[in-house]
């Protein structure tokens, strides 16, 4: 089962496979697609139990290796042999086991601000989270803190369009995603194995963020770091900036051939 996914093509660029954080959706990139477009083929997909994916009973459905998978099924459909990834918060620890499983399949990679990805596992957290979501059901999942309708700072329409595709978030979908991916997405003891041209776009106004920021910046072979006056949603914070170093980043990758 694949999740939903839509493709932003103007027939430029590689593939650029997009995946946004926790109870967000494919609104999370808005501020970016235009700009990307000039240089990528966005691919816009949307995590399990988000937005307009499914949302399976069986737990091995949101299983990292699961979403391995998955990425590999849609760059098939789309015909390409590589193409450049992109994770958000809690999307970059799946986008970087990807790129971790499958380098030769990954051009180069870009994540944002993620303690999924660059912190360990509280198990005792994610439990509690996971049995809010099981037995208060929407409610509840509004009530958590990362939910949109806390947000004071995003720009109108991109709240409006988080809020309106928060509302087709599933529960069950919300708790197998805390049980089963994020314990799955943690990069924590992996940093080093990383092979791909790496660039992380930094939010540094998240300042709980910015000792996770040095540590990838010094563990990830290699790793770019490019510092914007933004927060956790450093994309929507500091949209141009965002799209600008990605657009300096697409450019020193190796090229690919048009399709």
């Amino acid at each position: 089962m694949l999740p939903y996914f839509e493709v932003h093509d103007r027939g430029r660029g590689p593939y650029l496979l997009m995946l946004h954080g926790f109870l967000s959706s494919r609104a999370q990139w808005r501020l970016n697609i235009d700009a990307l477009a000039q240089v990528a083929r966005p691919v816009l997909v949307e995590v399990l139990g988000h937005g307009r994916s499914p949302a399976p009973e069986d737990p091995e459905a949101y299983r990292v290796s699961a979403y391995i998978e998955a990425f590999d099924a849609i760059r098939r459909q789309l015909g390409a042999d590589r193409w450049v990834i992109c994770g958000q918060s809690f999307g970059a620890g799946v986008t970087m086991h990807y790129a971790l499983h499958r380098p030769e399949r990954v051009i180069g990679q870009i994540v944002t601000n993620s303690n999924s990805a660059f912190s360990p596992v509280d198990p005792t957290d994610l439990d509690t989270r996971a049995r809010q979501a099981e037995q208060g059901g929407l409610p509840a999942i509004e009530a958590m803190r990362v939910h949109p309708k806390h947000a004071r700072r995003l720009p109108p329409a991109v709240r409006d369009e988080l809020l309106a595709d928060a509302a087709l978030i599933s529960p069950l979908g919300i708790s197998r995603s805390l049980r089963v991916t994020r314990p799955d997405s943690t990069m924590i003891d992996k940093l080093e194995q990383v092979s791909v041209p790496t660039l992380l776009v930094n939010g540094r106004h998240e300042k709980k963020f910015q000792p996770l920021r040095d540590r990838a910046a010094a563990r990830i072979p290699g790793c770019r770091v490019v510092d914007l006056p933004g927060g956790h949603a450093v994309n929507i914070d500091a949209a141009e900036g965002f799209n600008a170093a990605v657009t300096r980043f697409l450019a020193t990758l190796p090229a690919v051939p048009a399709l």
